[in-house]
């Protein structure tokens, strides 16, 4: 089988893509082969030489570089199936698509368009879960409509900025709603850039401004009394996963907890710093409670009509043991310290038969698809 990597790309996180498709490429069974797209920062796509590959082999610390040959530039056909990827005039031949890409124009259903415009098998999420859960106040409406508690917060578009005295009053009703310390984040960001804490209002106003570098519209969260911060992995096709089939079954794996040593888990704590975070695996919590992590997870994945995989995160309020929902990320990072791989493999599912279980099931979904009546 010959599977695309493709990585990079123009977001605020194109240096993650470089480390987790570095471990995907290396992880997939050497009966395939592998080939590498990567994106640069201007959007352009270009297909990298198999030394490349080799390279990221041959070391399991090596990070995954973008070589800018314009002779290499790789286009794509309309409908083209398994020839829809073009590189110096040849279709490279490629029977699925594992895109390793981050935050924006990766996991905000833009290039999951462009791989059903091409029509071609990818793993992860369709355009419009991934343009949902990209968007963290239209996932929040979507669980909330179906009774999932999610953390309080109030939405500012950048329109509210613009009027002094609508902006003056939003902030004072902000306060009043949620009161201090308060999370403000961009909506549609990931890898919490442009997030910040906020314990005053001089503070918020900052927070505020730096949350709009990064979009348009912003969340302002609830910051919950000293919350523990559980995740879970979750995979499978969520609108169909027919009994009969195990790849497409939606399975949620061990819950585990990030206990920060920053403020919180920022950026830095995340990818930067190898003592930024604990990562517990399992999560420390009763068997109760760690199956209605998983049952939950679960039920957030399936209303969003999620496929492939995702992390849905979620907030224990220590002093109330409330569990709130906080988001869902469809492409999670796959770095060596990332807990989405490190949940699967703790419930048996090692790293290279979860490459394999994401492959199969893009490809299961896809044949499924394409049984469909697409005219008359």
């Amino acid at each position: 089988m010959n599977i695309a990597v493709i990585y990079g790309g123009r977001s605020g996180e194109h240096e993650v893509s470089l480390i987790s498709a570095a471990a995907i490429a290396s992880n997939i069974k050497k009966e395939n082969k592998v080939i590498l797209i990567g994106i640069g920062k201007d959007g352009k796509w270009y297909l990298q030489p198999e030394s490349e590959y080799e390279r990221i082999c041959k070391d399991s610390k090596a990070i995954l570089t973008i070589k800018e040959d314009e002779s290499k530039a790789v286009s794509i056909i309309p409908a083209g199936k398994k020839n829809a990827f073009v590189a110096g005039g040849k279709p490279l031949d490629i029977d699925v698509v594992f895109p390793a890409l981050h935050g924006t124009y990766g996991e905000d259903g833009t290039i999951q368009g462009l791989f059903e415009m091409a029509d071609i098998p990818y793993v992860g999420c369709t355009p419009l879960a991934s343009a949902l859960t990209m968007d963290k106040e239209k996932t929040k409406l979507i669980w909330q409509s179906v009774g999932l508690p999610v953390v309080p917060y109030v939405c500012i578009k950048r329109s509210v900025v613009l009027d002094s005295v609508v902006y003056d009053a939003v902030i004072e009703e902000t306060e009043k709603e949620l009161g201090y310390p308060m999370f403000v984040k961009p909506c549609c960001a990931g890898s919490s850039n442009g997030a910040s804490k906020a314990k005053d209002r001089k503070e918020l106003q900052f927070a505020i401004m730096e949350a709009f570098n990064w979009d348009d519209k912003i969340l302002v969260e609830k910051a919950l009394n000293n919350a523990r911060e559980i995740e879970c992995s979750v995979t499978g096709n969520s609108v169909t996963y027919p009994a009969d089939s195990d790849v497409e079954d939606v399975v949620a794996y061990i819950p585990g907890e990030i206990v920060p040593n920053h403020d919180f888990y920022d950026f830095d704590a995340k990818y930067n710093d190898p003592d930024g975070a604990n990562l517990l695996v399992p999560a420390e919590l009763s068997e109760n409670d760690l199956e209605k992590i998983r049952k939950t997870a679960c039920a957030a994945y399936k209303v969003l009509d999620a496929t492939g995989l995702s992390r849905v995160d979620f907030f224990i309020d220590r002093d109330t043991k409330a569990v709130y929902l906080n988001e869902i990320n469809t492409m999670p990072g796959f770095t060596q310290i990332s807990m989405f791989p490190k949940m699967c493999d703790a419930a048996g599912l090692k790293f290279p038969e979860l490459i394999d279980l994401l492959i199969e099931e893009a490809i299961a979904r896809y044949e499924t698809k394409s049984k469909l009546s697409t005219s008359r």
